[in-house]
């Protein structure tokens, strides 16, 4: 999938051979505490200037990756192509970066819902794959009924960065069995951060105790 090389049947993850999903992009240094935009030193409380000034709310998010070259490849397969088996080996790479940064203090892990006429469209929703592999692995319920999706919307990829958090306003329903619950919320990219925005801002307003946010990989 990464290289369009011939697929070993053996030195593989997936549908990825060996050798692409080795060299996948890890972010190698420090990030943004709120938004996970890498950084180029291992300051651990770099912030960027976005937000800086308007942080997103949530006491972290964390991403393995960059999202570019084979790993792009990868999570679009993932989310586009059907696939779903790329859910636990990426879940993996979420797992890994969670433990080092040491808080799995949650009481629920949540994945970006997608609408239903989408996830029909589709036929899952690659986000709650994700947090599903992810739950099991660190041993936390995964809720995905916690928060809803009420609008079918323009995909966020095909919109312009500016008109990202509009797409989003007001389209997330939380439940209010959120309340004091401690949430990871779950997806597999982040790019301007509108939707973890929408969907953890959602999350406090139903009165989430706590929101934390993880992914796969971060647009630079």
């Amino acid at each position: 999938m990464a290289c369009g090389g011939e697929l070993p049947w053996r030195e593989r993850t997936a549908s990825c051979c060996a050798a692409c999903w080795a060299s996948l992009p890890a972010i190698p240094a420090a990030k943004c505490r709120f938004c996970a935009l890498p950084w180029t030193n291992d300051d651990p409380d770099f912030i960027c200037g976005p937000c800086l000034k308007d942080p997103l709310p949530v006491d972290w998010t964390e991403a393995w990756g960059c999202y570019a070259g084979s790993l792009e490849r990868v999570l679009q397969a993932f989310k586009f192509q059907r696939h779903d088996f790329f859910a636990d080996p990426l879940a993996e790479l979420v797992e890994r970066i969670l433990r080092q940064r040491g808080d799995l203090d949650f009481d629920a892990v949540v994945p970006v819902p997608m609408h239903r006429a989408k996830v029909r469209r589709r036929g899952y929703n690659q986000a709650e794959l994700l947090a599903r592999a992810l739950a099991k692995r660190i041993s936390i319920r995964c809720q995905p009924a916690l928060l809803a999706k009420t609008r079918d919307l323009d995909p966020q990829s095909k919109l312009a960065r500016s008109a990202r958090a509009a797409n989003v306003h007001d389209a997330f329903q939380a439940s209010p069995r959120v309340t004091s619950k401690k949430i990871l919320l779950v997806d597999d990219v982040c790019t301007t951060g509108a939707t973890l925005r929408a969907c953890a801002g959602e999350l406090i307003r139903a009165g989430a105790g706590r929101v934390a946010a993880a992914v796969v990989a971060k647009t630079e």
